[in-house]
């Protein structure tokens, strides 16, 4: 017993000493797999570790496999040629995986206790050999394959510290390339029996894994499970080294901010806030006011009938015996004819000082016109023609950035600073290409591809994008290919365009889209299929592991993403894709004269499309060019032409038409006003030029819109005043002693301070309105107020000398047009026309009625809350699609995009030039990898890429991170051993060798050896060698500063990442936003380290929205400022009466709201045309209102009723005939354009204009002026009854008595014939 027990312990004691001494498995190679040299195999062996006979090989083992070395002593189961081949095959894994210390450190610790353990005995044994000779001839056997036990804990700890490592350069998950699926689906089993198995492509013989806690019999011995105690990826593998960054570790990120939830609607109650607040302000109202008409009514007034004064019994009243109001409009009269001087006040008699001077003034004005028309008209017209002939220096902006970007604004400066270090952003040529009437999938390997996947289809539009790439345009006397105005990312050295397709995963070729690979025994075993899913979660490969081994990377040398190249899929399942999303990307420039070749080449390629599509049937095709929108909106306009014109010329006709007046048919000729209709039609026109020629002169550039609006206002603010003129003198007869320039002069000076009026607070609002920031309102101000003035000008002197002509020969009976044609019809008698009739027979009266009244307040008020309530639910922006014919190729663009695209456009953080990359310090605010800051740059992308509604599709790609690995893998940055100089990667000259970092901090490179490799980096190429090189993919992301004497310096760089999808205006708004909130905390964390330093977003659409950020702002300044300047006009027109002016501008505000109202009834959005629509509505309003306010303040009738009524029957069928119906004839015509920006901003905004705009001025405002208008003014009243009783008021009017005695005589007189109707 004690001999076997002697026995026993000296087995185990032998035993320990062999497990602490170790036991190899194999050491040395020998041969190499018959079908790739490459791949070498190992001899076998069984025996004790061994030391490396090179130092070279001890310091490489050293690096690679720190936790096996143990000094100059180590002795290892690998020889020298071992370890140097793992050194090369750990590569690719190193430059994906070493940015996190212990996800990389666990993995070398696999590979390293499998390749060198001492002990490897106890957890590997040989599962196969081969026979291979040796070089000198000898045979032997080299291990095909082993059997390696792990433990549970070490693999599953390997995979947890590496499934968040992210491939800074796509953003996408280390594993998913290492494991060759998705990371989601990849377990640890599934890992290493990837990167086991020789069918990757990588591995040199076949390694079976076998994950256990216990030991396992395999291969005829049992084997104990390795436990490589895996340091978790928040924790430092070494006391001097760095935990995982957030990007990379979950673990260590900060508490993930919650999603941003968008703001709601304030809701009180339950009920909107806007809804509830208008809602009880129109209670208010209808109760106040509901109290004072039923108490007034019946009190006061006599309800149901128009008083009449003194009037007790007449016929039709509601009651038949002297009623309340009879007797209290008969104390009204009496007591207008007992005011005393000492009654009036100050502003009362400035008041009238004020309508005399004016009076006097354009009456003085009118007889100088009326005496001399031919020198007037001959003066001022070569003044109107010097300045319209500066129309030949006109210059039209159609820069979209420059008309509706500020050159001061922040997105427009910081495009600017992009386009100056990087270069404008590329023209893009798109296809999306998509089957919608094809219902069948394509199955293969038990997994469901989508319908576009069918070879067939794919080698259709194969030939389709090589057509596209081979097409040839004429540009002057040269041809234009697609390779001569392409971007070409690694050009010189390769010149290949960049076509982001998912064909060039096959390197848009044919034979490589049709290749397949077979297995041992002959059966397919990879295809095109097996390709595109390994490249959609490897863009970068350069040698998938398939059995293909084809390179995914594009024959532009850079990547294709998935998300950019396909559509419609569901999350990230590829192959469910709907659409092949093809783009071409051209070169661009900021001068637009070198854009010539680039757009001839897509003029030809839209005609290729056009006819491409005609011919396919089984797809469809949508497109669209940089130039696409551009030369719809030009076709549109074309097109519109007719429409135009049309209603212009409905105007024009209706206009030289009605101002005549048509009482009998032997006069039927003479009365008629076509001529002089006509040259007031011309007066606009050119007013409308010499307001183009006046800026034209100062350098001013046109737009569009002033062509297309600033006619329209100028017709409706001229026309008016021609039919307020006209009309005026057609109602008034030639006194005795009095001489037809006299009367002419007369009627001048009783309309002429009206006119001026309205045209001086329009033009003045206007330039106003020049305040904005917003280039096309801005300009649109600026012409819209100097030809509003010209008008008026021309009107002035040009049409009243036309008026006397025309009166003239009027009067001595000859034909107009044909004016030297007389004949013996009777002289000319004063007529009000049926319109006039109409309105102040019947209209007026009837408004007037007590019980017509209040339903007017009632419907407007309440109109007026209900569309206040909506302007809070318009929406802001501009749908592109409205810029496009209902016809045009682009819709189904846009309407494509809509339903496919995957990612939105891509955004840049740009770090401005200035920042100091080469400190360790300064490195962490900007990097992503181990030891950077978690606030640093690249973090904040990723917390902003997984927080919803923050508008970031993905991290951000960091060229730093990259740089990183690049600078420190063997493989990647080499010089000349001779001379210094880069070497590049893929080049096999044996004199380049590894760089030597001078300068080092934790691993990285700083100071002289960051500004010396960081250019290498960029000149970099990316090939089988070293995916990393930084050319293709971060080239024209750093702008590199030249210095005397020494290495380029890094200045102004960004990182490139994308926007989630963006539908409307509303997300393009948002995501600018949101964008510059995150830029705004890049900024604080960069300004941390002591200096000031500013990063900014840059997106190509950013300049076009920005406008929207402050739309709404805009829009209240400059209503704000245009409501100012008429209220101050009115009040200092009016003679300093603020009543008046405060009535006008809430008029107009009313008027204001209601268009706005409509807005978001009718689906039209807010953006600079609508804003330039309303601030032209408000100076149409003023024709409506300002007319019929002023009759109403000059009326010294006693009751407001009365003076409302006289006003309405003065001005309203001037007003009518002159804006609402001429506006109506030609907006109509609008209704009919195929422009769907006509339809909606100016067919529907201008009926909105006009219908609101006619109904507050002669509905409304008649109305509330009835209720709540000024009082009479009582020194006119003074002044009349004075003139009355021969009498001179000589302390209100000393200067100008005279003629206020005769004009308010006059007035009188119609005010009594009025009432007398």
């Amino acid at each position: 017993m004690e001999f076997l027990a002697t026995l026993f312990k000296l087995a185990f004691l032998l035993a320990l000493v062999n497990k602490i001494s170790g036991r190899c498995i194999w050491y040395g190679q020998c041969g190499e797999q018959p079908d790739n040299p490459d791949h070498k195999l190992n001899c076998i062996y069984n025996g004790e570790p061994k030391h490396f006979k090179t130092q070279k090989a001890l310091d490489v083992f050293a690096t690679a496999c720190p936790d096996l070395y143990e000094g100059p002593d180590t002795k290892t189961c690998c020889a020298d040629s071992q370890i140097l081949t793992l050194d090369s095959q750990l590569a690719v894994p190193r430059q994906l995986l070493k940015r996190c210390p212990s996800c990389f450190n666990n993995f070398l610790n696999l590979w390293c206790y499998l390749t060198c353990g001492t002990n490897m005995a106890d957890y590997m044994n040989v599962n196969s050999t081969l026979d291979v000779k040796l070089p000198n001839g000898t045979k032997t056997k080299g291990i095909n394959g082993v059997n390696y036990v792990v433990s549970k804990k070490s693999a599953d700890g390997l995979r947890e510290s590496c499934k968040d490592v992210v491939n800074p350069s796509s953003n996408t998950p280390a594993l998913d390339i290492l494991c060759a699926r998705p990371v989601d689906k990849c377990t640890s089993k599934d890992w290493l029996d990837y990167m086991g198995s020789t069918g990757n492509g990588q591995a040199p013989f076949n390694i079976f894994f076998d994950i256990s806690d216990k030991n396992v019999t395999v291969g005829g011995g049992s084997l104990e499970p390795l436990d490589i105690k895996p340091k978790k990826c928040s924790e430092a593998p070494y006391p001097n080294s760095t935990k995982c960054s957030c990007q990379d570790c979950e673990a260590v990120c900060p508490p993930r901010p919650p999603p941003i939830i968008p703001p709601s609607r304030c809701r009180v109650l339950d009920m909107d806030c806007y809804d509830l607040a208008f809602g009880v302000v129109f209670a208010v109202f209808a109760v106040v006011f509901g109290c004072y008409v039923l108490c007034y009514n019946i009190v006061v007034q006599d309800s149901l009938r128009i008083e009449v004064p003194g009037e007790e019994h007449k016929a039709g009243s509601f009651f038949k015996w002297p009623g309340p109001a009879a007797a209290r409009n008969q104390r009204k009269h009496e007591r207008m004819g007992s005011i005393t001087k000492q009654e009036l006040s100050f502003r009362e008699k400035l008041s009238v000082q004020m309508e005399d001077f004016l009076e006097l003034s354009f009456r003085r004005w009118g007889s100088m016109c009326a005496y001399h028309p031919y020198i007037v008209s001959i003066v001022v017209l070569l003044v109107a023609g010097g300045l319209c002939a500066g129309i030949t220096n006109l210059s039209v902006t159609t820069d979209p950035v420059k008309l509706w970007s500020s050159p001061n604004s922040r997105a427009r400066t910081e495009k600017n600073y992009f386009d100056s270090h990087f270069g404008p952003f590329y023209r893009t040529e798109q296809l999306i290409v998509s089957r919608p009437n094809n219902h069948t999938n394509v199955e293969y390997k038990g997994k469901n591809f989508s319908n576009i996947f069918d070879k067939t289809f794919m080698h259709e539009i194969l030939d389709l994008q090589n057509a596209v790439a081979n097409i040839e345009a004429e540009f002057g006397d040269t041809v234009v290919r697609l390779s001569d105005i392409c971007f070409a990312p690694l050009a010189p050295d390769n010149t290949n365009c960049t076509i982001q397709s998912v064909l060039n995963y096959f390197q848009n070729s044919a034979e490589m889209l049709d290749k397949v690979a077979d297995d041992q025994w002959g059966w397919p075993s990879a295809d095109y299929r097996d390709h595109f899913e390994f490249c959609v979660l490897s863009p970068y490969s350069l040698n998938d592991t398939t059995d293909l081994h084809t390179p995914c990377l594009g024959t532009y040398g850079g990547p294709v993403f998935p998300w950019v190249a396909l559509g419609g899929y569901k999350e990230k399942d590829y192959k469910s894709a709907q659409a092949f999303v093809i783009t071409f990307l051209v070169n661009n420039n900021l001068d637009e004269e070198k854009n010539g070749p680039a757009r001839a080449w897509e003029k030809a390629y839209i005609e290729f499309m056009k006819n491409y599509t005609k011919r396919s049937a089984n797809v469809s095709i949508a497109y669209s060019s940089e130039r696409s929108i551009q030369d719809e909106i030009e076709r549109e306009s074309e097109g519109d032409i007719v429409t135009i014109l049309a209603s212009y010329l409905i105007m024009f006709g209706y206009i030289t038409i009605t101002l005549g007046q048509y009482k009998s048919w032997d006069r039927i000729l003479i009365d008629a006003k076509i001529t002089l209709g006509l040259a007031g039609v011309i007066i606009v026109l050119v007013s409308v030029g010499a307001s183009l020629g006046f800026y034209s002169i100062l350098g001013v550039p046109s737009t569009l819109i002033i062509v297309e609006v600033v006619p329209f206002l100028v017709l409706a603010v001229g026309v008016d005043n021609i039919f307020i003129l006209v009309q005026t003198y057609q109602r008034e007869t030639i006194k005795e002693d009095e001489t037809l320039e006299d009367m002419i002069a007369r009627v001048v000076g009783h309309v002429g301070p009206s006119m001026l009026l309205t045209s001086l607070s329009e033009s003045l609002a206007f330039f106003l309105g020049a305040l904005t920031s917003m280039p096309a309102v801005r300009v649109f101000s600026l012409y819209a107020a100097m030809a509003v003035l010209f008008d008026f000008l021309l009107q002035i002197t040009v049409f009243v000398s036309l008026l006397t002509l025309d009166a003239k020969r009027q009067e001595a009976a000859r034909l107009d047009v044909l004016c030297c044609v007389g004949t013996k019809a009777g002289k000319r008698k004063p007529h009000n026309g049926i319109l006039f009739t109409l309105v102040s027979k019947y209209y007026s009266r009837f408004l007037m009625k007590e019980w017509v009244r209040p339903i007017v307040m009632y419907v407007f008020v309440g109109w007026c809350c209900f569309s206040a309530a909506l302007t809070s639910r318009v929406n802001i922006g501009l749908n592109q699609a409205l810029s496009v014919p209902r016809d045009s190729y682009v819709l189904k663009y846009f309407n494509n995009l809509n339903e496919y695209l995957s990612v939105g456009a891509p955004i840049y953080f740009v770090v401005e030039d200035g920042y100091d990359y080469s400190t360790y310090a300064s490195q962490n605010h900007i990097c992503g990898v181990a030891g950077c800051a978690v606030d640093s740059l690249v973090e904040q992308a990723h917390q902003a890429a997984l927080t919803k509604n923050t508008y970031i599709a993905e991290p951000a790609s960091s060229w730093l991170d990259d740089f990183f690995i690049w600078s420190t893998s063997p493989a990647c940055c080499r010089s000349y051993n001779d001379t210094g100089d880069f070497c590049p990667s893929i080049e096999k000259d044996p004199r380049c060798v590894p760089c030597k970092l001078t300068e080092t901090e934790k691993g990285r490179p700083v100071g002289k050896s960051f500004d010396k490799y960081a250019p290498w980096f960029l000149k970099d190429n990316p090939n089988i060698n070293c995916a990393k090189g930084g050319h293709a993919a971060y080239g024209p992301g750093v702008d590199l500063m030249k210095r005397e004497h020494e290495e380029d310096r890094v200045g102004a760089s960004y990182f490139m990442t994308y926007h989630t999808i963006l539908k409307d205006s509303h997300d393009f708004i948002e995501a600018l936003k949101s964008a510059r909130k995150i830029s705004d905390s890049m900024t604080r964390s960069l300004s941390s380290t002591g200096k000031q330093r500013k990063v900014f977003p840059y997106s190509v659409f950013y300049v076009f929205y920005e406008q929207y950020l402050t739309i709404v702002e805009n829009a209240f300044l400059n209503i704000s400022y245009c409501l100012a300047a008429i209220l101050f006009i009115t009040f200092l027109m009016l003679g300093f009466d603020l009543y008046s002016a405060i009535i006008v501008v809430l008029t107009i505000i009313m008027i204001t709201v209601d268009i706005t109202g409509l807005m978001y009834l009718w689906g039209i959005q807010m953006n600079a045309l609508s804003l330039v629509n309303l601030i032209m509505g408000i100076g149409i309003s003023v024709e409506f209102c300002s007319h019929i306010i002023r009759a109403f303040t000059v009326s010294t009738l006693p009751t407001r009723k009365e003076r409302a009524k006289f006003a309405l029957d003065y001005m309203g069928s001037s007003v009518l005939s002159g804006i609402t119906l001429t506006k109506l004839g030609g907006i109509v015509m609008l209704g009919f354009s195929e422009s769907q920006l006509f339809e909606v901003f100016y067919f529907r905004m201008y009926l909105a204009i006009v219908l609101f705009g006619a109904t507050h001025g002669l509905i409304f405002l008649p109305v509330f002026l009835s209720y709540a208008g000024p009082p009479v003014n009582k020194a006119k009243v003074f002044q009349e009854n004075a003139e009355t009783s021969k009498d001179t008021l000589q302390d209100v009017s000393s200067t100008y008595g005279t003629t206020r005695g005769s004009r308010v005589s006059e007035s009188s007189t119609k005010e009594a014939s009025y009432n007398g109707d």
